[in-house]
């Protein structure tokens, strides 16, 4: 028998009993097979465990597939200049196959550039959509359309239980926020007061932070301990940093408060910056991601904690799922969370240095 790596149409030609084309014939599903010779082939088939391969039919096919991305500008953050890299990476990779990515950028604080951002994507015309749905009303009704237009999505960064996405990447967020209130409460004795820092304009469209919250709130919540925990959340813009740093200032003067939670990457090396220029204090600060400012205050101790949400990872893996399922109609799970890393001065260098650390 051939080499089952190496089996060719005339090997099951000849292991079946038919002809060359007959076989082709039934491989690609065209043209008229007799019941017999369809039984005959597919009997050689089951018994080779025959896999087309899908790589040299899509290099063949000559069809190609664009994928649009929904994301905010990259330019306004670091946290999506990190997905932006990701979203280059995975074109750079799925090009050889007649994939194209497009992204559509929109404004992280203007509700209504997304809504202007959606409409253009969609009026594009994509195979596949990668959408990062910050903007929880806002984009509710673009699901619909992507349904009814039987359009491929993955939602990533933002769940919304209301949407029916190819696939969700990113967290658990409700656990990344019990896990960032674990790691406030390590250690800590005595009554004490939590800040929640949100550096956003609109939170109530903002579900991806209500969620960390929630978690962070129910942690206390549960725990049955003999002290006290007072937490108060602040929603702060960043379009005025004077009177965004006076009403952290503010929250620093309370004698009693012994950590910040910030839920946001850019909130927290802000925190840090104000901590680091009117002094620690004792006060813990737990924020996310690996940003070239977090990673200085980190190694400085003025951030205690950070936990990877890995933006890059995601984007990346966002497109490779659409990819795979555009192109070789391969399953993909309905979500695929990543583990909730937390990275400390202690483990920080061995982190970065890990080959598992980042997409490179």
């Amino acid at each position: 028998m051939a080499n089952r790596k190496n089996i060719t149409i005339k090997d099951i030609a000849r292991m079946s009993g038919v002809s060359a084309g007959t076989v082709d014939r039934v491989l690609h599903n065209r043209g008229r097979v007799s019941e017999e010779a369809l039984r005959k082939v597919l009997a050689v088939l089951d018994q080779i465990d025959y896999k087309p391969n899908l790589i040299a039919r899509t290099l063949g096919s000559k069809k190609n597939y664009r994928i649009a991305v929904l994301v905010p500008d990259p330019e306004q953050d670091p946290y999506w200049e990190l997905v932006g890299k990701g979203i280059q990476q995975a074109e750079a990779e799925w090009r050889q196959y007649g994939v194209t990515v497009e992204p559509f950028f929109f404004d992280m604080f203007d509700k209504n550039s997304y809504h202007l951002a959606a409409e253009k994507a969609n009026e594009s015309g994509p195979d596949g959509l990668l959408i990062a749905p910050i903007f929880y009303h806002e984009a509710l009704p673009f699901f619909d359309v992507y349904t009814k237009g039987s359009i491929p999505y993955v939602l990533f960064n933002t769940n919304i239980p209301e949407a029916n996405p190819l696939c969700f990447i990113g967290q658990d967020l409700y656990q990344s926020g019990h896990v960032g209130a674990e790691l406030m409460h390590i250690g800590l004795q005595g009554d004490a007061s939590f800040a929640v820092l949100h550096i956003y304009e609109d939170m109530h469209n903002a579900i991806h932070l209500l969620e960390k919250e929630r978690g962070f709130r129910d942690y206390f919540q549960k725990y049955n301990g003999q002290y006290a925990h007072n937490i108060t959340s602040y929603d702060l813009s960043n379009h005025n940093e004077e009177e965004m740093s006076e009403k952290v200032l503010r929250i620093l003067d309370d004698p009693m408060l012994k950590g910040i939670f910030a839920s946001t990457s850019s909130g927290t090396y802000i925190a840090a910056s104000l901590l680091e220029k009117h002094g620690k204090n004792g006060i813990r600060l737990v924020g996310y991601d690996l940003l070239e400012k977090n990673l200085g205050f980190m190694r400085a101790g003025i951030i205690d904690f950070l936990i990877n949400q890995n933006p890059k990872r995601q984007a990346f893996l966002g497109i490779s799922h659409l990819a795979n399922h555009l192109l070789f109609r391969k399953a993909t799970p309905p979500l695929s969370l990543f583990p909730l890393e937390v990275i400390t001065p202690q483990n920080l260098e061995s982190y970065l240095n890990s080959e598992p650390a980042l997409v490179k």
